[in-house]
């Protein structure tokens, strides 16, 4: 599953061990800034790119 673009609310909830309710909440923060910076959003998803970057402070590998 690591492998699709996009992340969902479950996936980010399980991520960061909190509710769907907050995980939603974060995609939308996550959203308002990429579209800040020009580019297309989906609601209710992610880029998985872009959380790494923002969660974790760098890419993201699973090698």
């Amino acid at each position: 599953m690591t492998d699709k673009t996009f992340m969902r609310a479950d996936e980010v909830a399980e991520e960061l061990d909190v509710s769907k309710a907050y995980a939603y909440k974060i995609i939308r923060q996550l959203n308002d800034e990429l579209r800040a910076k020009g580019f297309i959003t989906v609601a209710g998803r992610v880029s998985r790119q872009y959380f790494s970057e923002r969660i974790y402070g760098a890419e993201r590998r699973d090698d």
